[in-house]
C-alpha cells in the first residue's frame, strides 16, 4: 500500500537515536535542560513534517526574498538583540530566543543552491558573484561575534564549490588577499579568539585559564574509560568542572557517562546519517538537488567533525554544536528543517525514478 505521506525514514531513525542519547545526557545534567530540549524536539518534529511536504519549487522561487531577509535579520540583531557573555546573537520574541545564524542555514542553502544551479552567467562569474553574496552574511555573523558559525558557512560554501567542479586556481585568487592581510585579520580577532588559537598550539600553557575548557573536556572523555562512569556519576560534568557541558562539550559529557562504547555509538550513528544524506547527494539527477543535498551534508559533517574534534583536543575551541545532540532549540529546529527538505528531495527522486520505469 502506497503511503499518502512518504517520508525517508532512514534519515529519521539515526536522528531519533542521537536525540534519545542527547535527552538522556541532558536529564543526567539538569532536568530543566531536559524539559526545554524535549519541547524543542516536539516542535522540531512538527517542523520536519511540514518541510517534508513543502513544495521545493516554491522555495526556489523566493530565493531573492530569502537572501534579502537574511541580511535584514542578521543586521537587526545589533539593534534589538540580547547581549549574553559579550555576544549579541539572539532576539527575544515573546519569551522565545531566536538565533538567526542557526535558523537561516537551511533557507540560505536553498538560495545558494538555486543561484548556482540556475545562474545564466559564466562559471567564473558565478563563482565570484557567489563569494560576493556570501561575504556580507559571513561578516555579519562574525560581528556578533560568532567566529565558529561564520567559518562553518565558509567551509560549506567552499565544499559546494569543489563538488561543482570549479578550478582550484580560482580558490587561490580568493584566498590570496586574505593571506596577504592575515596580520590585519589577526588584530581584528577578539582577544578570547586569539587566545583560543594560541591555546590550541600550546594546550598546557594556561591550564587554569585559556586551556581550562580543552583540558577538562579531555579529562572527562578519558575518565569515561570503556563503558563509562554511568549517568549522574560523572565527576567532571556533575561537579561542573566541565564548562558548557550541555552545549559545546556535550560529547565529553556523554563520553564520561557512557564511555567509549556510548561515544562510538554516537559517532557511528552520526556517520550513518551523513552517509544517508550523501546517498541523496550522489543520486541527485539535477544540479539544484545535488547542490542543496551537498549543503545539508556539509553542514552536518563539518559541524560534527569540528565539535568532536575540539572535544578531544584536536581542533581549536570555536563554539560549534554537535547536530541533534547539543542543547539548543534553534540548532535542533534548523537541523530538522534540513531533514524535512532532504526527505522531500529523497522521496521526489524515488517517485521520479518510478515514473521513469513505468
Amino acid at each position: 500500500m502506497k503511503s499518502r505521506f512518504p517520508i525517508d525514514w532512514w534519515l529519521l531513525i539515526p536522528v531519533f537515536i542521537l536525540v534519545g542519547i542527547s535527552l538522556t545526557t541532558l536529564f543526567s545534567v539538569n532536568i530543566t535542560y531536559f524539559k526545554t530540549q524535549l519541547i524543542s524536539f516536539v516542535i522540531a518534529l512538527l517542523v520536519f513534517f511540514f518541510f517534508a511536504r513543502i513544495n521545493i519549487d516554491f522555495l526556489k522561487q523566493i530565493k531573492t526574498p530569502i537572501y534579502i531577509s537574511s541580511l535584514v535579520l542578521l543586521s537587526i540583531i545589533f539593534v534589538i538583540g540580547i547581549e549574553s557573555r559579550g555576544a549579541i546573537r539572539w532576539i527575544d520574541i515573546g519569551g522565545v530566543r531566536l538565533q538567526f545564524s542557526e535558523v537561516l542555514k537551511p533557507f540560505l542553502s536553498v538560495a545558494f543552491a538555486v543561484f548556482l544551479a540556475d545562474s545564466r552567467f559564466s562559471p567564473k562569474k558565478t563563482f565570484f558573484l557567489s563569494i560576493l553574496l556570501l561575504l556580507p552574511i559571513v561578516f555579519l555573523i562574525y560581528l556578533q561575534p560568532d567566529l565558529g558559525s561564520a567559518l562553518i558557512y565558509v567551509f560549506v560554501a567552499f565544499f559546494i564549490f569543489l563538488v561543482n567542479g570549479y578550478p582550484l586556481r580560482w580558490f587561490g585568487l580568493v584566498f590570496l588577499p586574505f593571506v596577504l592581510i592575515s596580520p590585519l585579520i589577526w588584530t581584528m580577532l577578539h582577544e578570547y579568539q586569539r587566545q583560543r588559537l594560541l591555546t590550541f598550539l600550546h594546550p598546557a600553557v594556561d591550564p587554569l585559564g585559556t586551556s581550562y575548557n580543552s583540558i577538562q573536556a579531555v579529562i572527562a572523555i578519558g575518565s569515561g574509560t570503556f563503558i563509562g562512569q554511568g549517568w549522574f556519576q560523572g565527576t567532571q560534568s556533575s561537579l561542573r568542572f566541565l564548562p558548557e557541558r550541555h552545549t559545546d562539550f556535550i560529547f565529553a559529557t556523554l563520553a564520561e557517562g557512557i564511555g567509549f562504547v556510548g561515544a562510538t555509538l554516537v559517532i557511528v550513528t552520526f556517520a550513518f546519517l551523513c552517509y544517508r544524506v550523501y546517498l541523496i547527494f550522489k543520486n541527485a539527477d539535477d544540479r539544484f538537488t545535488k547542490t542543496l543535498a551537498g549543503c545539508c551534508f556539509a553542514f552536518f559533517l563539518i559541524q560534527g567533525f569540528v565539535n568532536i574534534g575540539m572535544n578531544v583536543g584536536y581542533l581549536p575551541i570555536v563554539g560549534v554544536t554537535l547536530p541533534f545532540v547539543s542543547f539548543g532549540g534553534n540548532s535542533l529546529i534548523s537541523n530538522f528543517i534540513f531533514l524535512g527538505i532532504l526527505s522531500s528531495l529523497s522521496t521526489s527522486q524515488k517517485n521520479k525514478h518510478v515514473l521513469e520505469i513505468k
